[in-house]
């Protein structure tokens, strides 16, 4: 008698931060997690005005089936910069569908800066992100995909990615963006989609506007300032460029929407 192959089990994790603003100090207020999905510390490279906070997903992985939820509120006069240790890695899924969902309340000021996400080859992904600003708040977001393990030649011939971002201010929608890529589809190629490149990226930033031409004179990102929200897009075939590339805009724009020089997260550097 053949015995069935056992399945593997399945992540279920959610995190819940909350930020706020004690006598100009930006503390972690609020922090509760289920699951494999947590934040160490709370770090001040910056002094008391901004919090930053490092998202570890301990498993390393994201496989089908595993769904990471992450709630965070940044409240009036609080400032929050979450980045991630690593790289996040989307595994070949059998069959289930893997989730990820951001959902962030923001009456202050957020930036969520994670390292790049590699799909891998078979992966079956859903990335899911909503931002809802309050009055004045600001933010800043960026997401950088890589398809297939490009240091091994493999490239994502197989399985999905779908996306779906939105993004509020006082409940009226400011921008929202449904994306769709199959592994071996015709977008990987189309010189109106992805033009063979493994790499994508987009970055959203919501404040004060910022001098579009300064944000133009980086060479390989385009920008679009649309009402109320800066978008830019990098594609090629290097994660780390992408990152590089985005972590230049970020050091044009941060100044104008959070009123700071761009300091990068110590983690990037280890």
């Amino acid at each position: 008698m053949q015995l069935a192959e056992p399945v593997a089990q399945s992540w279920k994790a959610e995190l819940r931060l909350g930020f706020e603003n004690r006598d100009g100090r930006t503390v972690l207020a609020q922090r509760r997690h289920d699951g494999p999905l947590v934040v160490q510390k709370a770090l001040y490279p910056e002094g008391d005005a901004v919090c930053h906070a490092i998202v570890v997903h301990p498993p390393a992985g994201i496989a089908g089936g595993d769904e990471l939820e992450l709630n965070v509120r940044a409240g009036a006069g609080a400032h929050a910069l979450l980045t991630t240790p690593g790289a996040g890695k989307w595994y070949r899924s059998a069959g289930p569908w893997a989730a990820q969902s951001l959902r962030f309340e923001v009456a202050g000021a957020l930036e969520w800066l994670p390292q790049e996400t590699i799909v891998f080859d078979g992966a079956l992904a859903r990335l899911d992100t909503e931002v809802r600003l309050q009055g004045d708040a600001r933010y800043l977001g960026w997401e950088i995909l890589c398809l297939g393990r490009t240091g091994s030649g493999e490239r994502f011939g197989k399985g999905e990615i779908r996306l779906h971002t939105r993004l509020y201010r006082d409940g009226k929608l400011l921008w929202i963006e449904r994306g769709r890529i199959e592994g071996g589809g015709a977008l990987l190629d189309s010189p109106a989609g992805l033009q063979g490149q493994p790499v994508c990226g987009t970055l959203v930033a919501a404040g004060p506007a910022a001098d579009l031409a300064a944000c133009r004179e980086i060479e390989g990102i385009a920008v679009t300032q649309l009402p109320g929200v800066l978008v830019a897009r990098v594609l090629g075939d290097s994660s780390e460029r992408a990152k590089k590339l985005f972590a230049k805009l970020w050091s044009v724009l941060r100044p104008v929407v959070f009123g700071r020089e761009a300091q990068m997260p110590r983690i990037w550097s280890t």
